[in-house]
């Protein structure tokens, strides 16, 4: 077992560790947020023929080439086209096949002439300015084409790839299982905000605030309620969890206090410990575990340690396991804009919210820093990862930033 290692290096850990889930196969109407198993390779053209992207007339623009508001070019027009519907002449020299928009390009025709844009008599039309050949037509394959490859393994299936996939004919999608996370949390102290709250208890966030990160990220959590500080009860809920789930969290009870008893139920199960204690702050008393081929990850029972641990360690974890290609979030450099008063022993996390203007990143502390408050991460969008053996921060320097992308911090870039 290592013990405080660097967060890196937990990364590093945790990685070797597990693969992607299984894969399978959803519907369309159940694919957004999943994850692809496998590259996607169109079977057909799309479009699949050449149509027109207007409502107009389909000519050969030779024919108007002379043509001019004082000598229009007369041609008949010998034939309707509506959508959906193929024609059933030819354009020739001298004829137009009125077409809708979406309607099939008709042979011997190069090009669409507007609705708006010709004079019709009866049977003709009347066209005052030449045309270019294929201005006005969608090629078959221009947004497609038959064979490319349109989405890879491990891309998030967003509206746009969900529709794309439709539009090629793909009605069911290879995707990857959702992963399962178990989350109990430990403590004596702790009650369901469904109950009374009695003397020295205190409402449980944990639970929640994770249940909500893990379904903001795709997955299926289930949780698994309050346990005791107790080795004999967190053994017997952590099998339970083991059985239902792909991975667990637990929050509490990680720590060196008298009660701190989730190391030792995690070696009473035979779980094998890979770390205990990741060197930052907050929330260094973090630990993971694996056990058949599963993994534990113990975080702190403070709510801002708990989710600021859960965003830099779990989150790149369960996306690997979502088989996601990209994992770990983007750093960047901003300029912080007050001042951050304490040095820092020891590799910092600060709660903080990026903006951009004029081209230039800038962050701003949200809050309260301390470990138990949760408020400071509402507005939070990034992280700022101050080195250990730094002092304080003061406002206008250049500072690193971990940018976090989920529900609580929203998408600023």
């Amino acid at each position: 077992m290592k013990t405080s290692i660097s967060l890196e290096e937990a990364h590093a850990i945790l990685g070797e560790l597990v693969q992607p889930v299984k894969p399978g196969y959803v519907s369309l109407f159940a694919a957004a947020g999943r994850v692809l198993c496998r590259d996607i390779q169109s079977g057909v053209n799309l479009p699949a023929f050449s149509k027109s992207p207007l409502d107009g007339y389909a000519v050969q623009a030779g024919d108007t080439q002379t043509a001019s508001r004082s000598q229009p070019v007369v041609l008949e027009v010998i034939e309707e086209v509506r959508a959906g519907y193929v024609p059933q002449r030819k354009v020739v020299s001298g004829t137009a096949i009125k077409v809708m928009t979406g309607a099939p390009v008709p042979e011997g025709a190069d090009e669409i002439i507007k609705y708006e844009d010709v004079v019709r008599e009866n049977n003709h039309i009347s066209l005052s300015y030449p045309l270019q050949p294929g201005k006005n037509v969608i090629k078959a394959g221009e947004d497609v084409t038959l064979g490319e490859m349109i989405a890879c393994r491990g891309a998030l299936l967003n509206p746009p790839l969900v529709g794309l996939l439709a539009a090629v004919g793909i009605a069911q999608v290879p995707v990857y299982e959702k992963v399962k996370v178990a989350i109990l949390s430990t403590g004596d102290e702790l009650v369901d905000p469904a109950t009374a709250l009695l003397p020295g208890k205190i409402y449980n966030s944990n639970l929640h605030s994770l249940n909500a990160f893990c379904s903001q990220l795709g997955t299926e959590p289930i949780s698994m309620g309050i346990v005791p500080d107790e080795k004999e009860a967190i053994v017997a809920r952590l099998g339970q969890a083991l059985s239902a789930a792909d991975l667990v969290i637990t929050t509490g009870g990680v720590s060196v206090g008298d009660y701190d008893v989730v190391p030792d139920a995690l070696e009473a199960i035979g779980a094998e410990i890979a770390f205990w204690k990741v060197d930052m702050k907050p929330g260094s008393p973090v630990i993971a575990a694996r056990y058949n081929q599963k993994l534990i990850i113990g975080l702190s029972g403070n709510p801002a340690a708990a989710f600021i641990t859960f965003d830099l360690i779990v989150v790149p974890l369960i996306k690997k396991m979502m088989g996601l290609a990209e994992q770990f979030p983007p750093k960047i450099s901003a300029i912080l804009t007050d001042s951050f008063n304490k040095p820092s022993q020891q590799r910092r996390f600060l709660r903080a919210r990026v903006q951009r203007d004029n081209e230039m990143n800038y962050v701003k502390l949200t809050g309260e820093q301390s470990n138990g408050v949760l408020k400071s991460m509402i507005d939070c969008n990034a992280l700022i990862d101050v080195p250990a053996g730094s002092g304080p921060l003061i406002a206008g320097q250049e500072v690193s930033a971990v940018v976090l992308r989920n529900a609580a911090a929203g998408i600023f870039i």
